[in-house]
């Protein structure tokens, strides 16, 4: 109860504890702590006889309280060693205050202050598909036919299964939401797109796609729902017309349109797609080893057209010593340019502005190619986040900055073998290495005030 000198008393789990409306106000309305303000939440006033600093009493950890209250205060977060950080995690939630324990505990992303701090062991046999990094801190993980959940404590929720469907890509609707692509099985019609419950594993909607006004069993492969219109996008093929790229409503599950596949553009197979807001089109790409010849393509869906492609095809089939085909590639809107990365882990820029141009190549493997003697390789990886490039490259990711971009740092510990994917988002960097399927987490900690 607030006195009029404005001082606030918990006794918590026996423990008396006073502070101040503004120090509960740090804890923001939609809090536990931060509602005692409320008076139309709490309207209790003191009867009369009861003193005007009566205290409340909450039942829970008091040690916790402690550490959580004097983050509210200072806006620093001292954990005692002896406290379990899955504890201080869970009174933190009780109390609304997650929000504030991951402000202090890792600052905005940059991905030359990041620091690893922490890895997790796989939960599955066999070499992982994927990693996707959840708007809230949190991770999934595609193992064969299952997908592994974590939350921003990196606990893992239920996983989701495809009853032994192969999973071929995966992503985050929201927090609460993922999308799952899948190979379908001959003789099953059961593959396709689902979006399930990353808490339950529930399924919620089954993304169908219908041909000549009839459902079709079809392979789902590459995913993008970075779409400001709400829609997911993903590459498919099926036995019949099925081939191009499908698109669903992220909400109603619904299919609302299709980008049948043109002569000469290899949309089904597609490895990778990315939605351009500034362009309001979609890069597809299909890379090589999947298909003989690359194709990159930009495609507008509202009048079903091509504007821009890119393709090696004038290349040799057989790959010479000295022939570079691309592997990876990510479109950086900034620059109007696309990136790829080819077998030798250099980096290529082709420019959007022009049809006919080539990769220009920059060298970067003499700085960055770290390739231990008889260990497994994986393809390499792009990725950009606040003006940043990311290639991941044997078993490290190499951070690029400026308008030239020069390698700034390189993310690498000493076990675990190549990195097989890794993904940014709810400002932090996952990274899925090949073997036994463990991957890190990489946060950028707060940065200091003076």
């Amino acid at each position: 109860m607030t006195s009029r000198r404005g001082r606030i008393r918990f006794n918590v789990g026996g423990k008396i504890f006073e502070t101040t409306a503004t120090t509960l106000a740090n804890a923001g309305r939609h809090s536990m702590l931060g509602a005692l303000l409320d008076d139309s939440w709490n309207p209790r006033q003191p009867v009369e006889g009861e003193a005007a600093d009566a205290e409340y009493f909450i039942d829970r950890n008091p040690a916790c309280f402690a550490v959580l209250l004097d983050l509210l205060r200072t806006g620093e977060l001292h954990v005692p060693s002896n406290m379990p950080e899955k504890l201080l995690n869970r009174e933190a939630l009780f109390y609304g205050l997650l929000d504030q324990v991951r402000a202090a505990r890792w600052g905005p992303f940059d991905g030359n202050r990041l620091q690893l701090v922490d890895s997790v062991s796989g939960r599955a046999p066999g070499d992982g598909t994927a990693i996707r990094a959840g708007p809230d801190g949190g991770c999934c993980v595609a193992h064969g036919s299952m997908v592994h959940v974590y939350d921003w404590m990196l606990e893992e929720h239920r996983p989701i299964s495809l009853d032994y469907q192969q999973v071929n890509d995966v992503g985050y609707i929201d927090a609460e939401s993922i999308v799952i692509s899948a190979r379908e099985r001959l003789g099953k019609g059961d593959g396709g797109m689902g979006v399930f419950s990353s808490s339950t594993g529930e399924l919620r909607h089954r993304l169908r796609v219908s041909h000549d006004n009839q459902v079709k069993s079809f392979t789902a492969g590459a995913l993008s729902l970075g779409s400001s219109d709400y829609k997911i996008f993903a590459s498919c093929k099926g036995r019949c017309n099925e081939y191009g790229i499908g698109v669903w409503d992220q909400i109603t599950g619904q299919q609302v349109d299709f980008f049948y596949e043109p002569p000469g553009c290899s949309l089904g197979d597609a490895d990778k797609l990315q939605w351009l807001d500034g362009d309001k089109c979609l890069m597809v790409a299909t890379l090589f080893p999947r298909t003989d010849n690359c194709f990159i393509g930009l495609l507008d869906f509202r009048d079903k057209s091509v504007n821009w492609s890119w393709s090696d095809a004038g290349t040799s089939v057989s790959l010479s010593l000295d022939e570079k085909r691309v592997l990876h590639a990510i479109a950086i809107e900034d620059s109007r340019s696309i990136c790829v990365v080819n077998q030798y882990d250099d980096l290529g820029f082709i420019d959007l502005r022009s049809n006919a141009g080539g990769v220009r190549w920059s060298s970067r493997s003499k700085l960055t190619n770290r390739k231990a003697p008889n260990e497994e390789s994986c393809y390499p990886k792009l990725a950009t986040h606040n003006g940043q490039l990311f290639s991941s490259m044997n078993d490290g990711i190499s951070v690029f900055c400026g308008p030239e971009w020069v390698l700034t740092s390189t993310l690498r510990r000493s076990y675990g073998g190549s990195i097989c994917d890794f993904s940014i988002g709810g400002d932090r960097l996952f990274a899925l290495h090949s073997e036994e399927n463990v991957f890190d987490v990489w946060e950028t900690p707060p940065s200091l005030t003076i």
